[in-house]
């Protein structure tokens, strides 16, 4: 019988595993379709001049007249706008924070039995879906600074015209206006993942709280938030990697980099060298795998000083 029942779960476990391997293959075979072949590739190149003219075969057997070593890497930490497009990225990466404070704010009145809170959720979702091209033309018409609504309305109360920025084409306001958009457009996400997170929280805890007579300061600041700890790594997480990767916006409100290169982000610099008239994807290589490593050293850093322990109340 003990025998019957070992085989039947013998066969159970290889039936669960054989589904979950046809699961599993699809995106397995895709990564060694799509990614690791140019993954491996984009190291190799970043070592050359490889400007995409270059046939494979060209490339394998004559690949001394190209290969530059360690030369696109020290060009690049010698190119000011290097330097600038790395600044930029992370000063946009201000909007992280901005962004949360104002999610979770969102996200507790969301929680509440208000008249019409679900409309008020899918209006702040909307931003989240749409297309971040037209969000972005959408915003570049309210930052003109000839007939854009914000100066039009700085205008109505009273500020002279002579004081009115062009938001886009300045360089001490390019950088602030591009992270007003992208706080604007990603608070609606962040909100829904607080939202869930209160949702799911055990109502026993604010219950506790309440019979030892806690005031709401002391339930918000001993429950309510030491709770979040989770979804609040999570979403620094990838607002981090996302940040990192962040080119639509600034490419399509200031094409050129901004004045003096001010709005231009890490992705965009690599854009341009890839695949502007310079055509240099070797050097454009290079640059993305200083990005990864950055991007890896933060990530493993926040991971490491997050608290290990799953208890997150004191």
């Amino acid at each position: 019988m003990e025998k019957s029942l070992s085989t039947n779960k013998r066969k159970k476990w290889n039936d669960e595993a054989v589904s979950g391997l046809i699961f599993v293959l699809p995106p397995v075979i895709g990564f060694f379709l799509f990614t690791a072949g140019p993954f491996l590739f984009s190291i190799f190149a970043s070592f050359t001049t490889w400007d995409s003219m270059t046939t494979m075969k060209e490339l394998f057997t004559d690949p001394g007249w190209f290969f530059v070593g360690f030369e696109n890497y020290v060009e690049l930490f010698t190119d000011e706008f290097f330097w600038k497009a790395l600044f930029n990225t992370f000063f946009y990466m201000i909007g992280i924070p901005i962004g949360m404070v104002w999610a979770f704010a969102l996200a507790m009145s969301f929680n509440k039995e208000l008249p019409g809170v679900k409309v008020y959720r899918v209006i702040y979702y909307i931003p989240v879906v749409s297309s971040i091209v037209a969000v972005a033309l959408l915003w570049s018409w309210l930052y003109n600074g000839d007939y854009g609504l914000l100066n039009q309305f700085l205008a109505w109360i009273g500020i002279p015209k002579e004081n009115l920025p062009n938001w886009l084409q300045n360089k001490h306001t390019v950088k602030p206006a591009l992270i007003a958009m992208t706080v604007w457009r990603g608070v609606g996400g962040t909100a829904l993942l607080y939202l869930g997170a209160l949702q799911n929280m055990p109502k026993s805890y604010y219950e506790a709280a309440v019979i030892d007579g806690a005031n709401g300061w002391k339930i918000f600041s001993k429950i309510t938030w030491p709770l979040m700890s989770p979804i609040t790594f999570y979403i620094v997480v990838t607002g981090i990697i996302g940040g990192a990767q962040m080119i639509v916006e600034p490419q399509i409100m200031t094409p050129d980099g901004g004045p003096d290169y001010s709005s231009a982000t890490i992705v965009f610099y690599i854009w341009q060298h890839a695949f502007g008239s310079a055509d240099e994807k070797g050097y454009a290589c290079a640059a993305a795998w200083v990005l990864a490593i950055i991007i890896f050293a933060i990530t493993a850093l926040q991971f490491k000083l997050n608290p290990a322990s799953e208890n997150y109340l004191e």
